[in-house]
């Protein structure tokens, strides 16, 4: 079976003691992320990452995981998210899945930018009572067939292969509800588990509520916490919830040829479809471009879509030009911390209907990645030398996977290039969640995924733990080409863990919160955050604020310019 190789010099050094001394240089990431976003534009990994997305939450895919499963390890888990900051208390209406889009994942097994399977959701709602009611659920929910949850959704599953042939999966498979609050649903794990249906010819999925499991500080987003550099720690995710499609399915099924053990590496991203978009681009008219899709009245690419693609990529390219009414991605998600922090507004919007295969194309964006600005400033403030340009370990980092003939990182890890039966001529440079199957689970998952020699981990695929935002931060910093950690980076963002901890079994995911946003917080769960006090948690008596927002929206901010890889004039 093929496994990934390891240079004599390591990927990424092991990570040396955590250093306390970084909070500038994050924030200095923070800085440039900011530079590219106007007030009201927040984002986290992919939460609220572009203008037009953001007033459209059903359509918003926040995050994107992909693994082999721990306790299934002859299977492939897939997690992707939407819906970001669900508050808890959010009824009457809480939060279903849109009923007037497509849900995908997809996965691209030969390196030609493409999909060659997509799994769709597509939901349907059902309501016992409209007349009469106006609650969700009207008593205690023990059952999702309980007459008292009054509102409740089913979907069907399709798999479209890479000629456009659709098969249907599941048909009128019931998705969890949200969670309402532990009067009315007191045992929501139960639901969850009514909710997992297992898949013919092998594999399993879940739809429904969870807990985010996205972590890092938002606060970054106010004037860069108004110069105070000591806050730093808090979670701005925590408590918050999430809509969860997760998928399990052989190895086999995701492969080239079916063959997992000649060709282990695939490539994975998610996207959502709305109906009817009809794009207006308006380059040049500032955010005048204007478009709709079914009820929801999202535009789906302004002004710039023309500019984001050069001549290689036409603007025809882009899905909805044609005016047509059929299905229209609206959103797209491979790595984490991309459109939201590295985009240009401009150019946000058109960015989530491109498909991969068009990413290496935008010049502005491949150049973006080679000769990144982040490490530049890092240097001027900070002292931290830039590691020389061009940057072709970003590049192979986020648009080809690291190989030996991929780039400069001298090792065999996840690029498709590695699979046996690809055709190398059709290989195309595209951003997407690359993950090579081949390597096992991690008994001791570290956070720090490859950068703390575990292969099992980011940007191998990403596990629901990986530290995305440290992560991306020290390859930005030029740890992949050195094999060292840059030590005045060392201590991160200061958030290491989500909110809630992962679960062990399928769909892994925590259950959802349930308590106000503003009583939640991971260092007191029952309550402690309280509304008028700036996002400060208190312990000992010393307040305790976010620091993640740096790093998250920073680190990505570098790491998402390296990886938003030529994809297409944003991504960097």
């Amino acid at each position: 079976m093929h496994r990934p190789r390891l240079p004599r010099r390591r990927i990424f050094a092991r990570p040396a003691e955590r250093v306390l001394a970084t909070i500038g240089s994050l924030t200095l990431l923070s800085a440039a992320a900011v530079a590219g976003l106007t007030p009201g534009v927040s984002s986290a990994s992919s939460h609220r990452e572009a203008p037009l997305i953001a007033g459209d939450p059903k359509a918003d895919n926040t995050d994107v995981y992909a693994f082999t499963s721990p306790d299934n390890p002859d299977t492939v888990t897939m997690v992707a998210n939407w819906i970001p900051f669900e508050e808890p208390n959010g009824g009457p209406n809480f939060y279903p899945f849109a009923n007037d889009a497509h849900y995908n994942i997809k996965i691209d097994s030969d390196g030609d930018g493409k999909a060659d399977t997509t799994y769709t959701w597509s939901f349907t709602d059902h309501l016992r009572d409209g007349q009469n009611q106006f609650l969700y659920n009207t008593g205690v929910v023990n059952n999702l067939d309980d007459p008292t949850l009054n509102f409740r959704q089913t979907y069907t599953l399709t798999e479209t292969d890479a000629h456009g042939d659709t098969r249907t999966i599941l048909k009128d498979a019931p998705a969890a509800p949200s969670n309402v609050g532990k009067a009315s649903m007191p045992d929501y794990a139960s639901l969850r588990k009514q909710a997992t249906v297992a898949l013919p010819g092998g594999g399993r999925t879940y739809a429904g509520q969870a807990a985010d499991p996205f972590f890092l500080d938002l606060r970054i987003f106010d004037l860069l916490y108004g110069g105070n550099l000591k806050e730093t720690g808090h979670n701005t995710l925590a408590g918050y919830n999430v809509n969860t499609i997760a998928l399990q399915v052989p190895k086999k099924d995701l492969a080239l040829n079916h063959n997992a053990t000649r060709n282990p590496v695939i490539g994975v991203w998610s996207t959502t479809d709305r109906q009817g978009a009809e794009v207006a681009s308006s380059a040049g008219k500032g955010s005048e471009g204007t478009a709709s899709h079914g009820s929801a009245s999202q535009r789906t690419a302004n002004s710039g879509a023309d500019d984001a693609v050069n001549a290689d990529a036409p603007a025809k390219a882009l899905p909805g030009k044609d005016g047509a009414t059929g299905w229209h991605q609206v959103s797209r998600l491979g790595n984490p911390l991309v459109n939201e922090v590295v985009v240009p507004l401009n150019y946000k919007d058109a960015f989530n209907t491109l498909n991969p295969d068009q990413d290496h194309t935008v010049t502005p964006v491949v150049n973006a990645v080679k000769n990144p600005i982040v490490p530049k400033l890092i240097q001027s403030i900070y002292g931290i030398p830039a590691p020389a340009t061009p940057r072709n370990d970003l590049v192979e980092i986020f648009l080809t996977g690291v190989c030996k003939a991929c780039g400069p990182i001298k090792a065999d890890l996840n690029s498709q290039l590695l699979n046996a039966d690809v055709n190398k001529a059709n290989f195309t440079p595209s951003e997407e969640l690359r993950l090579n199957m081949s390597v096992p689970p991690t008994a001791t998952p570290n956070r720090l995924g490859v950068l703390g020699q575990d292969l099992g981990g980011f940007p191998n695929g990403r596990r629901l733990n990986d530290d995305v935002v440290d992560i991306e931060l020290q390859a930005l910093e030029g740890a992949a080409q050195t094999g060292k950690i840059v030590p005045g980076l060392a201590s991160g963002d200061g958030v290491n863990t989500p909110y809630r901890q992962p679960g062990s079994t399928f769909p892994y995911v925590a259950l959802p919160n349930t308590a106000a946003v503003n009583q939640a917080d991971s260092v007191q769960p029952g309550g402690g955050v309280g509304a008028g006090f700036g996002g400060t948690a208190f312990k000992g008596g010393f307040p305790i604020v976010p620091v993640t927002a740096l790093g998250g929206g920073s680190l990505l901010a570098a790491a998402g310019v390296l990886a938003l890889r030529r994809r297409r004039t944003s991504r960097v």
